[in-house]
């Protein structure tokens, strides 16, 4: 069985719909939905605008009506197959009499899977895996975090040519520059947790919130986190922005990652000093790395990262770099390296 031009095409619209721009990070994952007619042409379409809200195709599926009837439905996710704060869509397919349905990537949640099977018992062919890799990338948090049973923890930091973090007199704002600053808030705004250790508070009192291009609050803020057993000020500003904050009690990574997926966070944006970075690279809990490196020297101050515990050169921690690229120019000019934990055979 193969897909057809129309389907692909379809398909290409499905995932530009399941990343429209504004939906909420998580819980759940981001899936687009479109329906076909026989001769390949488009009757409705849909996507989950969030936890709580149609599924992407029961969205369709109500935009559609009778029309859908002996249609082809494009998703870009599995059809789930349980019910949660909404029934399956598994079954509203069947109830609306879809002919065909094409996926893109196998749900790989235990609780939700299994619509393919269903699909086809009820009599519906089924076609999956179409462009699964797209599809992946759209919910690369929410996969990542289903299948490793943790968020997904991306480390971000500004350094100097010498690497350092911050001056000799504690001072951080700021190593990199306005483009490269804009450039983390769009990072950001990705992510369903901004991750902070109780020193950072203490010592810089940073709001830690997602801002636009015009240095505006954005309307959904990820949960705000201050990892650390220290106190934390009841007025610390962290605590005094619009949106959500906690403080988690402890300075075990693999503790706090747990708490944070059992709460249904899957992205974790880590932005601590260099203490906080070092527990979590010694724990083997970093998926991701944006390192901002400024044209400057300060030749004192805070590192990066704290000691790692080793000794040898031979030791050391290799990633590899996936992609470089300079933000802004001039003096206000930033180099922006992101990079992956190596994998076998690199």
């Amino acid at each position: 069985m193969t897909t057809t031009p129309a389907e692909q095409a379809a398909m290409r619209r499905a995932l530009t719909l399941a990343a429209t721009r504004g939906v909420p990070l998580g819980p759940n994952p981001r899936v687009g939905c479109v329906l076909l007619d026989d001769d390949g042409a488009e009757i409705a379409e849909g996507f989950h605008r969030g936890a709580g809200t149609p599924h992407a195709e029961v969205a369709a599926l109500t935009e559609a009506g009778e029309a859908a009837r002996g249609a082809t439905a494009v998703v870009s996710l599995e059809p789930c197959n349980h019910t949660g704060r909404t029934g399956p869509c598994v079954g509203a397919l069947v109830e609306a009499g879809v002919r065909r349905v094409v996926f893109a990537q196998h749900d790989p949640n235990p609780t939700a899977s299994g619509g393919a099977a269903a699909l086809r018992a009820a009599g519906i062919e089924v076609e999956a895996g179409v462009m699964e890799p797209v599809a992946r990338g759209i919910n690369r948090a929410w996969t990542f975090a289903v299948d490793h049973q943790r968020p997904f923890v991306t480390w971000k930091f500004a350094t100097t040519l010498d690497g350092r973090s911050a001056a000799a007199d504690g001072t951080s704002r700021w190593i990199s520059g306005t483009d490269a600053r804009r450039d983390t808030h769009t990072l950001r705004a990705e992510c369903d947790v901004l991750l902070v250790g109780t020193g950072t508070v203490l010592v810089d009192n940073p709001r830690l919130n997602v801002r636009d291009e015009v240095d505006q609050p954005v309307e959904h803020q990820p949960l705000r986190v201050v990892m650390g057993t220290r106190e934390v000020p009841a007025d610390s500003r962290i605590f005094d922005t619009p949106g959500e904050a906690q403080h988690l009690a402890t300075r075990d990574p693999a503790e706090a990652l747990a708490q944070l997926y059992a709460a249904g966070r899957q992205h974790v944006w880590l932005e601590g000093g260099p203490t906080l970075a070092a527990a979590f690279l010694k724990a083997g809990l970093v998926d991701e790395i944006y390192a901002y490196v400024a044209p400057t020297f300060l030749g004192a101050g805070a590192n990066a990262v704290g000691d790692l515990g080793i000794g040898t050169i031979t030791d050391q921690l290799r990633w590899h770099l996936k992609r470089a690229g300079v933000i802004g120019t001039g003096a206000d000019a930033t180099v922006r390296l992101t990079l992956e934990p190596l994998k076998a055979g690199r």
